[in-house]
């Protein structure tokens, strides 16, 4: 046995003869709440409800991280590494209780999960991520101590789930704290405290109680339209924009980027200014635009200060029906709407996030490619993207846009009729080397037609999931969509 085996013995036996004060009940419990990521998941949903936008990022963060680091243990590590579990002769009987199945001791999943998503967490937010190391650091040792793994194991696991944290920049860049924003003035009326503006908030992006009576208090001149329950938000939306377009005001949405789509294709039809105030999980396009508090738009609102900016739209062509839809960040074809809707058919019994990572699991297991017709090439697709404006970075993580009225579409496309392309393209968005990979292309185009999509097809955009026609034109719309901003 090599010098560092005995020291890992060694530390291992120590620890399970230990008896300090208040740590008997407590490690064995926080250890059995970390099984199957229970603990981080309820972490996870917590910060989301209570720690505002960047509660929700740093939970988003946190989750994947996890998801990344409990793949890449419990799936491949574990089977590579086979060291047995330390034999706990001697362990209080309150400790085996907490052991774990007899899989291998190395590395530890526990200590993996517990600091990818501390890490992730703190990637997003000092503050939070500090307030989680501890517990996590608590139940890396109470693997120890209950007598399931060695230090070596919890330590290994440790640097695997950094190292997963530190991945999720690979295909999920932090946006930069400060970008500058290519923009043309727009004409927008001033509003001083909201008059003439009519505000809808959708109350499933976020925490409607208390955005509402925000708005109320920040506006106190503006109509504040609050979404309840099982409410239409398309019908409460076309009832807003009439009651705007009347009063000579503005259009008015808080809420998440699916609600500032379907408002912004309204405010568009009739020619009305729209006031985005970011209330829901991610609000990319709040923040591409450079607004990341409601106050940001009450000022502009004041001042009368606004951008023009592109708004683009999916139409059915040829013989293909059905209706207009826009997109404000981005429209995709292929695995990402399968995710979209089996990700909705779990969150309301489990949650947003955790069916998002449940239903990427299954999907990469069960996904299936996607024969399409791009501006009359054949071709057999993973994934299409296209992005209403150019994003950065390059490759298959695009995180910001710095210019939203360049009339452009950012296409990408991930192939299907290569050898192993579903995993060439996961390799090489991990490691970096997308933009080399056989499997991936990308343009910039005024306009895409997509033709002879199979009848089961799906779109997604801006997070929404539905039914593709058979023939379809994606563009911009012709009329620019004007948004208050300050300059």
């Amino acid at each position: 046995m090599s010098t560092l085996g005995r020291w890992d013995r060694r530390i291992f036996a120590r620890v399970a003869a230990a008896e300090p004060p208040g740590v008997q009940a407590v490690l064995p419990r926080l250890s059995r709440a970390a099984n199957h990521s229970r603990l981080w998941l309820a972490s996870a949903a917590g910060l989301a409800a209570l720690g505002g936008r960047p509660g929700r990022r740093a939970a988003a963060r946190g989750v994947a991280a996890l998801a990344l680091a409990s793949l890449t243990t419990n799936v491949f590590v574990k089977y590579a590494a086979h060291r047995e579990r330390p034999l706990i002769d001697g362990v209080p009987l309150a400790r085996r209780l907490a052991r774990s199945p007899r899989t291998s001791s190395f590395p530890s999943g526990h200590a993996a999960s517990a600091a990818a998503f501390a890490t992730g967490v703190a990637l997003e937010s000092g503050a939070l991520g500090a307030a989680v190391a501890p517990v996590a650091a608590a139940v890396a040792a109470s693997r120890v101590y209950v007598g399931v793994h060695y230090p070596a194991d919890v330590l290994a696991g440790c640097a695997l789930g950094v190292g997963a944290a530190l991945v999720t920049h690979r295909w999920w860049p932090r946006r930069p704290a400060d970008t500058t924003l290519l923009h043309h003035a727009a004409h927008a009326p001033a509003l001083p405290e909201g008059e003439g503006l009519v505000v809808v908030v959708n109350e499933s992006a976020g925490q409607a109680g208390s955005d509402a009576d925000r708005l109320r208090e920040l506006l106190p001149q503006a109509e504040v339209v609050q979404r309840a329950e099982g409410e239409d938000l398309l019908t409460l939306l076309d009832a807003a924009a009439d009651r705007a377009a009347e009063r000579g005001g503005a259009l008015g949405v808080c809420g998440g980027d699916g609600s500032v789509n379907a408002a912004a294709a309204r405010a568009v039809e009739r020619r009305l200014p729209l006031a985005v105030f970011p209330g829901g999980t991610l609000n990319h396009f709040a923040l591409d635009m450079g607004i990341h508090a409601f106050e940001d738009t009450a000022a502009a609102l004041a001042e009368g200060r606004a951008i023009a900016v592109d708004l683009a739209r999916v139409r059915p062509v040829g013989r293909a029906t059905g209706p207009t839809t826009h997109f404000v960040n981005t429209f995709s074809l292929g695995l990402y709407p399968e995710l979209v809707r089996a990700r909705e058919r779990l969150e309301d019994r489990i949650g947003k996030w955790p069916s998002a990572v449940v239903s990427m699991a299954r999907l990469m297991r069960t996904g299936q490619p996607i024969e399409v017709e791009i501006n009359g090439h054949r071709q057999r697709l993973w994934l299409l993207f296209a992005g209403n404006g150019l994003y950065s970075p390059e490759g298959f993580a695009p995180a910001h846009r710095t210019q939203l009225d360049d009339g452009l579409l950012d296409v990408r496309t991930v192939r299907a009729d290569r050898r192993l392309a579903r995993t060439r393209v996961v390799v090489a968005a991990l490691t970096g080397t997308l933009g080399n990979s056989g499997v991936y292309a990308a343009a910039r185009l005024p306009r895409l037609r997509l033709s002879g999509l199979p009848g089961d097809a799906s779109l997604a955009y801006d997070g929404e999931a539905g039914p593709a026609p058979s023939d379809l034109l994606i563009d911009k719309h012709p009329a620019p969509l004007t948004v208050y901003r300050r300059a």
